[in-house]
């Protein structure tokens, strides 16, 4: 389960809206929660399984009761907080951590205890409200910042043309600083490698954990067959059942996405390998080394885990 989690971790951090659809991040985003939940991560599990949920139009019927049940089970631990702010685009703050999005209304999730919610906007004195949660509850906060008093607006007021402005900096002192070799168009190369390395990597190793959950599905189903009498001649017979159009569109399902793993590795391998000869390509054309020195890109894969090795110093 733990390389399960990391490696749908991985992938959510990597999907790219440009480059992935939205019911494959809700997918990703709903596996991941339920790995939360398995490990005992209910919080997290909540949030994550209703992000997923909020796209249920775009998940196949099957996926939104697994990720349902999931929530049922997650949200029996935590604490629903309904928070609406004014002005609607002020910052929420909830136990020192940023929501890091805006919204006029807020649904959050939070462990059983004392928390502390705080909204700040420019301009405006903050707002701040403490409560006491418990498990299956569901808590509205309503939080309003006031316009700020005329001795706050005074101290941010711009500075006179009587007051001794303060020195700026010097521009010699600006350059003192050399630049960053990675701050050229080979090190901003390297870069992308070395992240469309890894993201590729990560979207490989949850193509194949598809693959190959949905293949344990199918074995533990055709166990449960044969001992009902099937053979491996009923879905070839005239008189097929029903049932074998939905196992034909399971081994497509694990076929396709072991394909797409084995691309996704090869992908990673060769963008690595570029990514590396890129240094010995630099010397060999430019007679020096860069700064980032016996700098290795290894894409590494096992059966549960995919990624990269970095090694040296840039």
């Amino acid at each position: 389960m733990t390389a399960a989690h990391a490696a749908y971790k991985a992938a959510l951090e990597a999907a790219d809206p440009a480059s992935t659809t939205e019911r494959e991040r809700a997918e990703i985003a709903g596996e991941l929660g339920l790995c939360e939940l398995a490990l005992g991560k209910y919080r997290d599990a909540a949030e994550l399984l209703a992000w997923s949920l909020e796209q249920r139009e775009a998940l196949p019927g099957a996926l939104q009761k697994r990720f349902e049940e999931g929530q049922r089970k997650a949200i029996q631990h935590v604490a629903k907080l309904r928070v609406s702010v004014d002005p609607p685009d002020a910052e929420v703050i909830v136990d020192r951590k940023p929501i890091g999005r805006v919204a006029r209304v807020y649904t959050l999730f939070v462990e059983p205890g004392l928390h502390t919610v705080r909204a700040r906007a420019p301009g405006r004195e903050d707002a701040f409200q403490t409560v006491r949660t418990v498990p299956k509850a569901e808590h509205e906060i309503s939080l309003h910042c006031p316009r700020a008093s005329v001795s706050s607006a005074k101290e941010d007021a711009p500075v006179s043309p009587s007051e001794t402005p303060r020195a700026p900096r010097s521009p010699a002192a600006a350059q003192a600083r050399p630049p960053s070799p990675w701050a050229s168009w080979p090190g901003t190369a390297r870069i992308g490698g070395i992240a469309v390395t890894t993201a590729t990597a990560a979207a490989g190793a949850v193509f194949l954990l598809r693959a190959h959950v949905v293949h344990g599905d199918l074995r533990e189903a055709d166990t449960t067959r044969r001992a009902q009498g099937w053979t491996s001649h009923t879905c070839r017979d005239a008189s097929a059942p029903a049932a074998c159009a939905d196992i034909h569109d399971q081994v497509n399902e694990r076929d396709l996405f072991a394909t797409l793993g084995k691309v996704s590795l090869v992908t990673s391998a060769v963008f690595g390998v570029a990514t590396a000869a890129s240094f010995f390509t630099e010397v060999a054309v430019f007679g020096a080394a860069p700064r980032a020195t016996g700098l290795r890109v290894v894409p590494m894969a096992t059966s549960e885990q995919a990624g990269v090795l970095l090694e040296g110093a840039w």
